[in-house]
């Protein structure tokens, strides 16, 4: 007997049942609303909670993000990391380390477990140490992610974790129409790491705007 199939009323309230799944504490929550106010891209619930699942399941003592935003990805690191970790989290935007902070405090967070990081990422991944994280997140626009993915390679460990958010970029890089700079830069991107088996063990999930996890090689 066939499966009944899915309709697209019925993904909606799949995807709404994931999100919802684990309820965002009362701190991730004032980040959210600021992040609307302000206009930063945050990750989702889904994608906060699966980022939390890796960074327990690593034991990430170390973890790298690119892209701040108001704080909501930091504080969902921060409830899968171990207590005595630190998280490196870098934005371009001053106002946005300084709602990041304001997330932090709201959440009780120990101002020596977070260093937020205000300059342009790139040159701020290019000064980091290598060989140094467990686990690391990238944001960037995707016309620099392929020199990101260089950085991360250097700086994770071996068997550390990458992970890509927005992948999908709105859904756009699935539709062979969209042929826009960005999505066709994340479009290609997906590829690369994909044939790049000798360096990256990767997986694709539909998860919020999509997620790319990649484990290093050694």
């Amino acid at each position: 007997m066939n499966a009944p199939g899915t309709h697209a009323g019925q993904r909606g309230d799949l995807e709404a049942f994931v999100e919802a799944f684990l309820p965002e504490e009362a701190a991730v929550a004032a980040a959210r609303a600021r992040s609307i106010e302000v206009g930063s891209y945050e990750p989702s619930p889904a994608v906060g909670a699966t980022l939390a699942f890796l960074a327990a399941l690593v034991d990430a003592r170390n973890v790298a993000e690119s892209g701040t935003g108001c704080g909501v990805s930091a504080l969902w690191l921060l409830r899968g990391m171990p207590t005595d970790s630190a998280l490196t989290s870098i934005d371009a935007e001053s106002e946005f380390a300084r709602l990041a902070r304001e997330a932090l405090n709201d959440a009780e967070i120990s101002s020596n477990r977070v260093r937020l990081i205000t300059g342009e990422p790139l040159e701020v991944l290019a000064r980091l140490t290598d060989g140094a994280y467990d686990l690391l997140i990238l944001r960037n626009e995707p016309r620099d992610l392929a020199l990101a993915v260089e950085h991360a390679h250097r700086l994770l460990r071996a068997g550390g974790v990458l992970v890509i958010d927005r992948a999908l970029w709105a859904g756009r890089v699935p539709d062979p129409a969209q042929r826009d700079e960005l999505t066709i830069a994340m479009r290609e991107l997906g590829k690369a790491i994909r044939a790049d088996v000798s360096r990256w063990k990767p997986l694709l999930l539909p998860v919020g705007e999509g997620l790319i996890l990649a484990i290093r090689h050694s």
